[in-house]
């Protein structure tokens, strides 16, 4: 048991962290070992790999994410302000050169060298967006709204280009949120969405694979009997969950998950419906929940203004992240190709929410104002 007498790093992260949330994401990540457990296995065997192999994989790959997390959360805003902006610089590079260098997979280029870049693009974007609109709220001399304004464009143009709408979407809510939060015009914002509005009719006009989505999503039975689009994805997830019903088969009896192409990735509620049924969902469910609602309530707590964008910002991508998985799962959205964050497989995904989880825990850690501002540790040095 750590002491509150001690002066460690480490025993001041543990009396300044908010264990709640620290707790939350645990369970999460133990749940998604468990559902990976009941959803890959019959994938793995189709792709002719050992029946747990991404288990296995999720399970290394949830150690360095751990490290990640943990590591993160002893950073001071200060410091986070300023990886946030490499990792976003970076990130942008490396989703500039997917345009050029990686290879098409699925109608969108967004892998190179087995990383998806743009998972790391979305923290890094907010806590960057949160930083420029909260210099703008607290000094009306510097252009830093102006500069908030530019950085959506400049970040979605080029995942529009992949194309990935699914993240281009999720960027874009936080981003609006943000604006909402930092108390510009009205006009602005019912300007964003108009422009946001048009910019998805365009999309559906001119982009094949958006034209299919949402065609898919309209007329799922027209487009079934005209062979123009595979329904056969969304139309075994809803099956799976037909079939387990509110309590489930049982671990490991599933069997419509056998036919399900991404089982263990995108459509992984369907299987937990499916073997655990819809009360596992629910149980899900309520911990995004929990996350968000804890942190905005931290939020609305925090009286630095970048500390308090930022937190909004990191909670709402969790938030929203999963109600658009879960959203296309019960056929209540088109396909967007986007997890279950840290319960879906997915190494580039794992390491970027272990990265955003950081970032929230040490922005939401009990600190004294000079350590805000200064990111000098309360205990005798940078943390």
């Amino acid at each position: 048991m750590v002491s509150r007498a001690e002066r460690t790093q480490f025993a001041g992260w543990w009396w300044t962290v908010d264990r709640w949330l620290l707790a939350v994401f645990a369970i999460v990540s133990m749940l998604g070992v468990i559902f990976l457990m009941a959803a890959s296995p019959a994938v793995a065997e189709r792709l002719g790999r050992p029946t747990f192999f991404f288990v296995d994989h999720q399970v290394m790959l949830l150690v360095p994410a751990a490290i990640l997390m943990v590591a993160t959360s002893f950073l001071t805003p200060r410091d986070i302000r300023r990886a946030a902006l490499i990792v976003y610089v970076g990130g942008m590079v490396l989703v500039v050169c997917t345009l050029f260098f990686a290879v098409e997979i699925q109608g969108a280029k967004r892998w190179l060298w087995g990383i998806q870049p743009s998972e790391f693009v979305k923290p890094a974007f907010e806590v960057v967006a949160a930083w420029a609109f909260s210099e703008g709220a607290k000094r009306r001399d510097v252009p830093a709204n102006i500069l908030a304004m530019l950085l959506l464009p400049v970040t979605i143009v080029p995942l529009i280009l992949e194309p990935d709408f699914g993240q281009t979407m999720l960027i874009t809510l936080v981003w609006a949120v943000l604006f909402f939060m930092a108390g510009l015009h009205w006009f602005w914002v019912g300007g964003i969405g108009g422009v946001g509005a048009l910019g998805v009719l365009i999309a559906y006009r001119f982009d094949d694979h958006i034209h299919a989505r949402i065609q898919q999503f309209l007329y799922p039975n027209t487009a079934t009997k005209s062979g123009l689009l595979d329904r056969f994805q969304i139309d075994t997830g809803h099956d799976a969950m037909v079939s387990g019903g509110w309590l489930g088969l049982g671990p490991g009896e599933g069997v419509v998950k056998r036919y399900l192409p991404d089982a263990h990735t995108d459509m992984i509620p369907s299987v937990i419906v499916e073997e655990f049924g819809f009360v596992a969902l629910i149980v899900v469910v309520l911990l995004f929940g929990f996350i968000v609602l804890r942190g905005l309530y931290l939020s609305s707590k925090n009286e630095d203004p970048f500390c308090r964008f930022a937190i909004a910002g990191l909670t709402l991508q969790f938030g929203i992240q999963s109600a658009i998985n879960i959203a296309v799962n019960l056929q209540l959205m088109p396909a967007k190709g986007m997890t279950l964050p840290f319960i879906s497989y997915g190494g580039s995904s794992l390491l970027s929410l272990g990265l955003s989880a950081g970032f929230l825990i040490a922005l939401t850690r009990r600190r004294p104002r000079s350590e805000i501002h200064s990111g000098i540790s309360a205990h005798g040095g940078n943390v």
